[in-house]
């Protein structure tokens, strides 16, 4: 069963709605609020940094001059940490609300087909046979070959989950989404169980696996953003250009395939395309929740539901999101720093009970 998205649902509301999206306003509040907030991270610390600092720090970084100081920890540490913010943020947007156009269903979130769960048990299994507690725990942004061992496994375990839900979901015959959604539950379900055994077995690793299930962008360096990159820039130009057949698919499956949309492949290439971007970045991040939720939901309601506007939106939403509460995160209990994991878990929780409530959708067969 699905619960269709109402905003958009008929070619007369996607059309009212387009006007609507061609307003400058909103799209400026979110590059204006993003670049403000980014440019706080950059300056906000424990250790005292001016904003002529930061100017002189980035100027140093791209002319390539010898950073020393306050300019080391700049471009070394806070730089790629905000980028990671924004890289991973946009995905985990973008990826929301493509999930959320093709299974019609307003509380769809990147990690519906198993990706949390298969990165999760990845990175156990890292940690468990590569020794990788030391990298893990404290959070070194030069991992060694040990670190680069537990991002390749996560994110080896996050696209097998998909690979795994995908062919249970043929096996049990494909047509319905709720064939998608009871195969990545049944799934994630399994993996779970397998990543508590491992904990269970090597219990000076538990606190490892639980911290990095948690998102961090504090572990995060030049190395790990340049690994993501790859996987979710590829991974995001795909869905971006989806805005039209999404919008064919609200009118309802038999009608888009009527009006000759591929709908079988569409889906396949959405999942296909929002997994190795998901799984890109939180193979370096960990598991970061809700940002997937909350922000095409809100976006949606305040520009419509035309998908050529609401996909990049959620892409630039989903940044402001993520760099916000990982500002949040670094000053709440201040001189400690809290894994953005939970400050968006805070947000997203009553969000979604929010969400519950207002019975967004209506079921159908």
């Amino acid at each position: 069963m699905t619960m269709p998205i109402r905003p958009g649902s008929s070619p007369e509301g996607l059309d009212a709605r387009a006007s609507a999206l061609r307003r400058p306003l909103p799209w400026a509040a979110m590059v204006v609020g993003l670049t403000m907030v980014s440019g706080v991270a950059l300056w906000w610390g424990s250790v005292p940094v001016s904003w002529r600092d930061v100017l002189d720090a980035l100027w140093r970084g791209v002319a390539g001059r010898p950073l020393d100081g306050t300019a080391a920890i700049v471009w070394q540490l806070r730089l790629p940490r905000v980028l990671a913010g924004l890289v991973t943020g946009a995905v985990l947007g973008l990826s929301g609300a493509a999930l959320q156009g093709i299974f019609r269903n307003p509380l769809a979130d990147p990690y519906l087909t198993g990706v949390a769960s298969g990165a999760l048990f990845g990175a156990a299994v890292a940690m468990a046979a590569g020794q990788a507690l030391p990298q893990a725990f404290t959070g070194l942004t030069e991992a060694g070959a040990t670190g680069y061992l537990v991002s390749a496994a996560a994110f080896v375990g996050a696209l097998g989950a998909v690979l795994t839900v995908v062919v249970l979901a043929r096996t049990a015959g494909g047509r319905r989404t709720t064939d998608l959604v009871l195969a990545g539950v049944v799934v994630g379900s399994v993996l779970t169980s397998a990543t508590a055994y491992l904990m269970m077995r090597d219990a000076d690793r538990v606190r490892a696996v639980f911290n990095w299930s948690l998102g961090n962008l504090a572990t995060v360096g030049w190395p790990q953003l340049r690994l993501a990159l790859p996987g979710a820039v590829l991974g995001s130009a795909l869905l971006l250009v989806a805005g039209r057949p999404l919008n064919a698919i609200q009118l309802g499956e038999d009608v888009a395939a009527s009006l000759g949309l591929p709908v079988g492949a569409l889906k396949t290439g959405v999942i296909a395309a929002a997994s190795l971007a998901t799984a890109s970045v939180v193979a370096q991040v960990g598991i970061i929740g809700f940002v997937g939720l909350i922000v095409p939901h809100i976006l949606r309601r305040l520009l419509g539901g035309d998908y050529r506007a609401l996909l990049p939106a959620s892409a630039v939403g989903g940044a402001l999101l993520l760099v916000l509460a990982d500002l949040g995160a670094r000053v709440a209990v201040r001189p400690a720093e809290l894994p953005v994991g939970v400050v968006t878990t805070l947000l997203g929780g009553p969000f979604f009970l929010y969400l519950l409530k207002r019975g967004n959708g209506h079921a159908e067969p």
